[in-house]
């Protein structure tokens, strides 16, 4: 059981570190469009931004849930 624990901790992890990363670069994305005023690019950025942030709420979530 405690190993089975570990690798649901570290999936949280990974998913979480993953969900940030991924909305880092949707800011980044964002910021481009907006500075460019590329209105594809701005709302391919917001998009990618909340969904990093829902693969981050998903996996907090899921650690709540599973453990």
């Amino acid at each position: 059981m405690d190993m089975l624990d570990t690798l649901l901790n570290l999936f949280v992890t990974f998913a979480t570190i993953g969900g940030g990363l991924w909305a880092v670069w949707g800011v980044i994305t964002l910021a481009g469009g907006l500075k460019d005023q590329n209105g594809p690019q701005t709302q391919s950025g917001v998009w990618q931004t909340v969904g990093g942030g829902l693969i981050i709420a998903a996996a907090q979530l899921f650690n709540t849930i599973a453990l």
